[in-house]
């Protein structure tokens, strides 16, 4: 399931849309067939990737929506930080930049340490150039 989460990524960062899709299908499939839900997030943000590959950001949108929802189920605040930051990312170069500065906003506020990693870093950027 993981390893198909993977090879779909890579598959993705070559171009391979269709084998892509296909990695990402059959991780599904075994996902539900096994109950591995621990995946689900993985699932939807490759999927997010994917779309915006194919050049449809509202699928895209749709799919950080539920990463987002998922994490925030889990209370994984990490993973809730790189969904929202790609979604903010998105949103903005869709003409809703106050929409993703406030989406954003408020989960990096959440952190109080660890402003020294990549995410936390990007997420900042990111803030500032919503500004």
């Amino acid at each position: 399931m993981y390893g198909g989460i993977h090879i779909a990524r890579a598959k993705i960062q070559k171009n391979d849309l269709d084998g892509a899709a296909r990695e990402l299908r059959e991780a599904a499939a075994l996902a539900d067939r096994y109950g591995a839900h621990w995946t689900d997030f993985d699932l939807s943000y490759a999927e997010a990737d994917l779309m915006l590959k194919r050049g449809l950001p509202d699928e895209a949108e749709q799919r950080l929506r539920q990463a987002i929802a998922i994490a925030q189920q889990r209370e994984l605040k990490w993973y809730e930080l790189r969904a929202t930051t790609r979604l903010a990312r998105l949103l903005d170069k869709t003409g809703r930049g106050a929409e993703a500065r406030a989406m954003l906003a408020e989960i990096y506020g959440w952190f109080t340490e660890g402003f020294d990693t990549k995410d936390l870093q990007e997420a900042k950027a990111l803030l500032e150039e919503l500004t």
